[in-house]
C-alpha cells in the first residue's frame, strides 16, 4: 500500500499530512494508537483520534475517507 499512501499524500497536501509508523519498530505508539491489523489509518486532529480504519485501498478511497472524515468531524 505505499504507492498508494504516498499518492494520496501528494493528493491531500497541504490540507493534511499523511504520516507512516512502523509499528513493530514503535510498538508503544502502535499500543496507545490501539493498533489492530495492518494496514492501520488513524486521522489525527488536535491530538485526537477522529477517526481510524484497517485494510488496503486504492489512492482514491484513502484521499475519499479522509475528506469524508474530516468532513463528519467539521473540520
Amino acid at each position: 500500500m505505499a504507492p498508494q499512501f504516498a499518492d494520496a499524500a501528494k493528493a491531500l497536501e497541504p490540507d493534511v499530512r499523511l504520516l507512516k509508523l512502523n509499528s513493530e519498530a514503535e510498538p508503544a505508539a502502535a499500543s496507545a494508537l490501539g493498533v489492530s491489523g495492518i494496514p492501520a489509518l488513524f486521522l489525527i486532529r488536535d491530538g485526537k483520534v477522529i477517526g481510524q480504519t484497517t485494510g488496503a485501498m486504492p489512492t482514491s478511497q484513502i484521499v475519499n475517507w479522509v475528506r469524508q472524515t474530516l468532513a463528519r468531524a467539521g473540520v
